[in-house]
């Protein structure tokens, strides 16, 4: 039998797309954009957005303030949080970067927010967040995110110069800067002989038969991690269930959620695929990270969020190899929570939070920003961490510090309306 294969690739490429590149709708996968340039140099900006409002006063907890633990009685008891330079500490949970804090490749902005007040909506705070602007631009009346406005200043971006891998869009690189979106939602199931025939179509398109190679080996992979995924869910139901009763009911104890390399298998092989093309052409990468929204029993909530976010550094790190010393990873939330626990062991939307700063030529080894105290009058509303400065500023300084852009381009055009203030000095 003679197979034709003058299949138009278009075709071609729309039917894989309509079944590999929608590989999981579940919680192992997340939103990866990459973007490659000639006009970036070496440095490499990775972006990653927390969605869900990290608690920034767990993550980075200012032990040195009395306050902080008559505020949370509940959520400062347990394991000791790593102490970072006698006032502020890490979160147990977080304590396998620590090697990076004392080899100064992990930073921290304390007291940090977005322009965003008061309403303290997910949906309008991670618009905000992503689009960079401030409050005084009306909603909808910038529909380009700022990483994009940041890629349309770099001059010799080609035509295929961003991928998304995941599930859900980046808003913070939509706009005029070419990129192209993968979206895996669903598993791929896909013969071997047909394997080798879209190898076959291919073999003649570099582009399309690397992306297809990819799209396939992660769609058997995630395939795979979902069923273990599930397995683990039910073990750790269980598990949990067990903890409850130890603790007299009240789940504070619970046991500490796996971490061994199978619970990870689909964010490691999307971390590996943004790290193999940060060694590269690719300059900048953008990740999305859910499940900060803890209202309830924090401590448990939080500890996968947690150890997806460890891992994410420590890989790319490890990945990325002598690429890491020129790279800077930015991971920022929409807001921060209140100062005070809830009646159920957490925490509701507050104001001001934490970004996370890592990499070889991030400036790390110290927590950045002004911190306001957390005596009553300091507090904004009297509830939340009063914001001492504004996320764009060091995301702006980053900019400026990688690639050189004009204060002008980062305060006008990329951050329309930002006042940079003094240089933050968070690059080597």
């Amino acid at each position: 039998m003679r197979i034709d294969t003058r299949i138009d690739r278009r075709f071609m490429l729309r039917g894989l797309l309509g079944a590999a590149c929608s590989v999981a709708a579940h919680p192992l996968t997340t939103t990866v954009t990459l973007a490659q340039g000639r006009g970036l140099g070496d440095r490499r900006l990775v972006v990653v957005i927390l969605r869900g409002a990290l608690d920034g006063l767990d993550a980075v907890r200012p032990l040195g303030d009395p306050l902080l633990s008559a505020y949370r009685p509940k959520l400062t008891a347990g394991a000791a949080a790593r102490d970072l330079d006698g006032f502020f500490a890490l979160a147990p949970p977080l304590g396998g970067l620590m090697p990076l804090w004392k080899a100064g490749e992990l930073g921290f902005v304390h007291a940090t927010s977005t322009p965003y007040r008061d309403k303290r909506s997910h949906f309008t705070g991670q618009d905000l967040l992503e689009a960079g602007t401030g409050m005084d631009v009306p909603a909808g009346a910038v529909r380009d995110g700022w990483l994009n406005r940041m890629l349309q200043a770099v001059p010799g971006l080609a035509a295929e110069t961003a991928y998304a891998v995941g599930r859900e869009a980046l808003p913070l690189l939509e706009g005029p800067a070419p990129a192209q979106s993968w979206a895996p939602e669903i598993q791929l199931q896909i013969s071997a002989q047909n394997r080798l025939l879209l190898e076959h179509v291919y073999h003649d398109d570099p582009l399309f038969r690397d992306s297809a190679g990819q799209a396939l080996t992660l769609a058997e992979e995630l395939a795979g991690a979902e069923e273990l995924a599930r397995a683990e869910n039910m073990a750790g139901a269980e598990d949990m269930a067990g903890a409850e009763d130890m603790a007299g009911g009240d789940g504070m104890q619970p046991a500490r959620m796996p971490t061994g390399p199978k619970e990870f298998a689909g964010l490691d092989r999307l971390i590996d695929f943004a790290a193999d093309r940060l060694q590269g052409e690719t300059r900048i990468a953008a990740f999305s990270l859910s499940g900060w929204d803890t209202h309830r029993n924090q401590a448990a909530a939080i500890a996968k969020p947690y150890a997806q976010l460890e891992r994410t550094i420590l890989r790319l790190r490890s990945q990325l190899g002598d690429v890491w010393g020129n790279t800077v990873v930015l991971a920022m939330t929409e807001f921060g929570r209140t100062a005070r626990e809830n009646g159920t062991a957490g925490t509701d939307h507050g104001t001001a939070g934490v970004m996370v700063m890592a990499g070889g030529a991030a400036r790390g080894g110290k927590v950045h920003g002004r911190w306001p105290g957390l005596d009553e009058a300091s507090l904004y509303d009297r509830r939340d961490l009063m914001p001492t400065s504004d996320v764009r500023e060091w995301a702006a300084w980053t900019m400026r510090g990688l690639y050189g852009f004009d204060r002008s381009l980062l305060e006008g055009s990329i951050f329309p309306g930002l006042d940079m203030g003094a240089d933050r000095r968070i690059t080597l």
